[in-house]
């Protein structure tokens, strides 16, 4: 897609803080880099995999690149390890590539951001909803009975993960849930990331007798509170087709497509 020089400006400021020089994005991982890709690496509860790639890769170090991340996913017993290819990335064909060593693509999502100072962050729920900061094991336990709810996805590895950020890294994690009458009924968490300017949006999942009546725009509006309160520059989100169009009524930019391409050795 064609940016304007606004967007085109705050993509490279993306690809550069967020990308090529990431941290970790929490407490028992480590970011690796080489020549050609950095990646994260952790446990198998831990997001693995590839999060940038050297602009002017070319086809033969591609190639080698890739093999290099299934030798390492075997090496280290991992049951899936993902390379977050973007549209933009180099070279043209390296979905491709990545396919044909046996990385199979998800749904593509839209990468959208904001300056937090232009978002609204004025909270307004509908009657009898009340939000509850999640801080320990029975607010995780929460979350992830809506992630099951509204995802259809199991939300045992969510709980894991919420629940040893909570103990390890509370300072570098937001998570959120809305109840309405005690009963769950939305979610969502923000990652913060020192140094960088940027906070993410993750997990904003609504269950569906709730969907339309204004959950998920004020808990984006909750995160951005606290974003700003802290001092990011930023909101960064990898949007659905479902949340997409609310961010960009929000003031969100699409600043292009990623696709996470997953490569599970047993498949």
């Amino acid at each position: 897609m064609d940016l304007r020089p606004a967007a085109a400006d705050l993509l490279a400021v993306f690809d550069r803080e967020m990308r090529e020089h990431a941290r970790p994005d929490g407490p028992g991982v480590r970011v690796e880099r080489t020549a050609d890709v950095v990646r994260q690496v952790g446990s198998a509860d831990d997001w693995n995999g590839v999060v940038w790639s050297a602009p002017d890769l070319d086809a033969a170090r591609a190639d080698a690149a890739i093999a290099a991340q299934v030798a390492h996913c075997a090496a280290h017993g991992y049951g899936s390890f993902e390379w977050k290819l973007y549209a933009h990335d180099r070279p043209a064909d390296l979905g491709d590539r990545l396919r044909a060593a046996g990385f199979v693509p998800e749904e593509p999502e839209t990468l959208l951001v904001a300056p937090v100072a232009e978002l609204a962050t004025d909270v307004t729920l509908p009657d009898g909803v009340r939000l509850l900061t999640v801080r320990d094991e029975a607010g995780a336990a929460l979350m992830s009975r809506v992630h099951e709810r509204a995802f259809g996805d199991d939300g045992e590895r969510l709980r894991r993960q919420l629940v040893a950020r909570l103990r390890e890294d509370p300072e570098h994690i937001v998570a959120v849930v809305a109840l309405a009458d005690g009963e769950p009924v939305s979610s969502a968490r923000m990652e913060l990331y020192p140094g960088t300017g940027f906070a993410g949006l993750w997990g904003g999942g609504t269950v569906e007798e709730w969907r339309g009546r204004g959950l998920y725009r004020a808990l984006v509006a909750f995160r951005a509170r606290i974003a700003a309160a802290r001092g990011f520059r930023y909101l960064q989100v990898d949007a659905t087709e479902n949340s997409r169009p609310i961010l960009q009524r929000l003031g969100f930019t699409a600043l292009g497509t990623t696709t996470p391409y997953v490569y599970r050795p047993s498949a």
